[in-house]
């Protein structure tokens, strides 16, 4: 009877070792796969698609190329991987402007800062959505969790815009999609081509200047969805089909 019980203890040993190997293993592999993404955001956004070798981001993961292909399969796959991320950590941190519980304006005003400030402080959004554009959008057309992504955001802007609205702060029959749309492509411009717009318009390259261009942003988008921009677009002349 003792030898069965010693067989017994030692045998349950063994299982809560193997029950703790597992979620080791994961974590283990969370982490890698992490490290791939996060060298891989680097070296893409620093060379491109074409450019990016393999071997480069291994070298900067700290991990053998077997591990890249493992995970992800191809460096064209990696490289839809890291558009997903891209377009998860800045859905994120729209997420977490709690809009839904602000008011019309303040909700708005909020989105369009945080969209400057976005584009501003992450230099590497710009250069992935830029290669990606490059490839013809291709990657992120396959891609269903992109979109999925951005769903959310439509219908949260709609609901701003329908508050909006209904307290007379907003214009009507502003489309949520072509809202989002100006604000992010007014945004981006000018921090994708404060070089080139520096230098044609003598701009230094002060956050004085970045602070009043984004002001400036702020005050057109908010400018459009004022009630009486509704009236005066109504008489602009019709462009011809």
């Amino acid at each position: 009877m003792a030898t069965i019980k010693v067989t017994g203890t030692r045998r349950q040993a063994g299982d809560t070792r193997a029950g703790e190997e597992k979620p080791r293993q994961t974590r283990d592999a969370a982490a890698t796969r992490d490290r791939i993404l996060k060298a891989a955001e680097k070296e893409f956004a620093k060379r491109g698609l074409k450019g990016t070798r393999i071997d480069a981001i291994a070298k900067r993961a700290r991990c053998n190329k077997a591990l890249i292909y493992h995970y992800f399969g191809s460096k064209e796959d990696l490289f839809s991987a890291v558009l997903e991320v891209t377009y998860e950590k800045i859905r994120e941190a729209e997420r977490r402007l709690d809009l839904a519980h602000r008011s019309p304006q303040d909700a708005m005003q909020e989105l369009i800062g945080f969209s400057f400030d976005y584009v501003s402080e992450h230099p590497e959004f710009i250069s992935l959505i830029n290669d990606e554009n490059m490839h013809g959008g291709v990657h992120l057309s396959h891609s269903t969790r992109a979109r999925d992504l951005n769903s959310p955001l439509v219908a949260l802007i709609e609901e701003i815009l329908k508050r909006g609205q209904a307290e007379g702060a907003f214009r009507s029959g502003v489309d949520p999609v072509q809202l989002y749309i100006s604000i992010a492509s007014i945004c981006y411009f000018f921090i994708a081509n404060r070089h080139t717009l520096s230098a044609i318009f003598s701009l230094p390259k002060t956050r004085e200047v970045l602070d009043m261009r984004r002001q400036h942003v702020i005050q057109v988008i908010l400018g459009y969805l004022r009630p009486d921009a509704s009236a005066s677009a109504a008489n602009l002349p019709r462009v011809p089909s």
